[in-house]
């Protein structure tokens, strides 16, 4: 066991892990820190629980988000940097979003992008008035409830990049698949956003 740890201790000095990084943090908490583990959280826990809100309702989300820092706190002892602790927070996310749904009968889907000929976007203006402030918060609202409507696989994805900030490779291996799929899933709910929103647009003007 000593020889083990000897190994993987080399393997994290190979790393030249930052100090005050994620991964410090966490190696700091699983030697008896405390505080290491508050900044962690503080560091986390809004783009997690967005995360967790996208996929259902509140009390889902609540669950979920105390659940994955439970086991934050179970695996500190087993807990090496292999990968960022960002990735390895939401892998253990993601994992528990697929018990979650398994257990409610669920199985995790994905479509085919509907429409590869989707428009753009429109450039939101630099500086909105009031009528167009309130617009955009009308816009935000109905963008969050196109998210949820997407497949379950491309919502995941598109909130770890754009709720998490995660990388296509982070994204990837949270969700134990291949960068290319990953990269295919997030353009896939890309243009389904687009192509809602172009909806929405038309029916507004007629």
């Amino acid at each position: 066991m000593g020889q083990h740890w000897e190994e993987r201790k080399d393997s994290m000095d190979d790393r030249a892990i930052t100090p005050g990084s994620d991964e410090d943090l966490m190696l700091r908490y699983a030697r008896g820190d405390a505080d290491a583990f508050q900044k962690l959280y503080e560091h986390h826990r809004g783009g997690l629980y967005r995360y967790f809100l996208r996929q259902g309702n509140p009390s889902v989300a609540e669950e979920l988000f105390q659940d994955v820092w439970a086991r934050v706190i179970q695996g500190r002892k087993r807990y090496h940097p292999t990968a960022t602790f960002k990735t390895w927070l939401y892998t253990l996310a993601h994992n528990r979003l697929v018990d979650h749904w398994r257990r409610e009968g669920r199985r995790p889907v994905e479509y085919a992008n509907p429409d590869d000929d989707s428009p753009g976007v429109a450039t939101p203006d630099a500086n909105p008035g009031p009528q167009r402030l309130v617009d955009l918060r009308d816009c935000i609202e109905q963008l969050l409830h196109l998210v949820a409507g997407l497949p379950d696989v491309q919502r995941q994805t598109f909130l770890l990049k754009h709720e998490a900030g995660m990388s296509l490779a982070e994204i990837a291996e949270a969700m134990s698949t291949r960068v290319e799929t990953a990269k295919s899933r997030l353009r896939y709910a890309m243009d389904r956003l687009r192509s809602a929103i172009a909806r929405e647009c038309l029916e507004n003007q007629r």
